[in-house]
């Protein structure tokens, strides 16, 4: 296989540093930038080299792309927490949108023309139906949201006008872990269903919360997607192959997902039954909705199935918690 030179951007997160760690298990030389503003050095470390910097920096950017011939970009670097985007878009709008600008026109500049992003189904809003197609009318109701929205029409432009080739991935829920137990999901704050469960197992947290239990749903509570974070990765890894390949060109963008989702009480018995395995329990404490959480999101993964062959190699829930119940207790 032939092996290429690859920039990670926010190489040092959560999905970002999985990405960099199967890159480089499968020889490429990986070179990661990331301000570790919400990042690990350390989770970087299967990269050539962590360069710590910000995509503001347009002069670093140009020195960058100098000092390295680089294949193909992959962006995990946006600020992601939906409340806090309402409360403060301007750092979504600057952080997002301009300075994956400046990215691209380093890209551009340096004829680097293959680009994978990792967008969010954050772009559809409140769906009309599901499972989510790309065909569904993207009306984005938070900041969040409309700020990937405007990265992927500017990916289609560039493609138009610069010949800028790019994937674009959109997913609601990445979760798991390095099934080696390397790496992981951190956040300050935690946010995420899945993690909150196992710290609450961990003795970590003291209870998780269900957040409305009168959904139109099989058991009330909310449906969502999950995704193991591998099998994300394995998505921008073919994303990125198919460009080089020749397969694909110009703008493309797929939504992952596994097509049915779970409920929320299905999320913690999985999760209950992962942690009684080491004889620990998980308090759930029933509240009311929160404003803006739809009963369900949930899309389909058939165009990616077809055009990337793409198919989960993680579909369990059980095993998607296993494997980040091995994380948390080693963390």
């Amino acid at each position: 296989m032939q092996k290429y030179t690859i920039l990670i951007v926010g190489g040092a997160g959560y999905i970002g540093s999985h990405m960099v760690k199967m890159l480089a298990k499968d020889g490429h030389r990986v070179i990661v930038l990331d301000n570790l503003s919400t990042g690990f050095a350390e989770a970087a470390r299967f990269g050539e080299k962590l360069i710590v910097g910000d995509l503001a920096d347009e002069s670093l950017l140009d020195q960058l792309f100098t000092d390295y011939q680089f294949d193909a970009v992959m962006h995990f670097a946006a600020a992601s927490l939906v409340d806090e985007s309402m409360e403060n878009p301007a750092k979504y709008y600057r952080n997002n949108v301009n300075n994956t600008l400046n990215l691209l026109d380093a890209m551009v500049k340096h004829q680097v023309l293959n680009f994978v992003f990792s967008s969010t189904a954050a772009i559809f809003g409140e769906p009309d139906y599901t499972p989510i197609d790309e065909g569904h009318p993207k009306n984005p109701i938070n900041p969040y949201g409309a700020s990937k929205l405007m990265i992927e029409r500017m990916l289609e432009d560039y493609a138009a006008a610069y010949g800028l080739n790019s994937v674009s991935l959109r997913y609601f829920n990445a979760c798991g872990a390095d099934p080696e137990g390397e790496l992981g999901e951190r956040h300050d704050p935690e946010t995420h269903l899945i993690p909150l469960l196992l710290q609450a197992a961990s003795g970590r947290r003291e209870s998780i919360s269900i957040f409305g239990t009168d959904y139109p749903t099989p058991d009330g509570t909310c449906v969502r997607d999950y995704i193991h974070v591998v099998d994300l990765c394995d998505a921008h890894l073919k994303g990125m192959g198919a460009m080089l390949s020749g397969q694909l060109n110009r703008a493309n963008a797929f939504n992952l997902g596994n097509g049915e989702g779970f409920t929320v009480r299905e999320v913690i018995q999985s999760a209950s039954d992962v942690v009684a395995a080491d004889d620990k329990q998980i308090k759930v404490l029933d509240e009311s909705r929160r404003e803006g959480d739809p009963a369900t999101l949930v899309a389909t993964s058939k165009l990616a199935n077809a055009v990337l062959s793409w198919h989960p190699a993680h579909p369990t829930l059980q095993g998607m918690i296993a494997d980040a119940w091995r994380w948390e207790k080693g963390s």
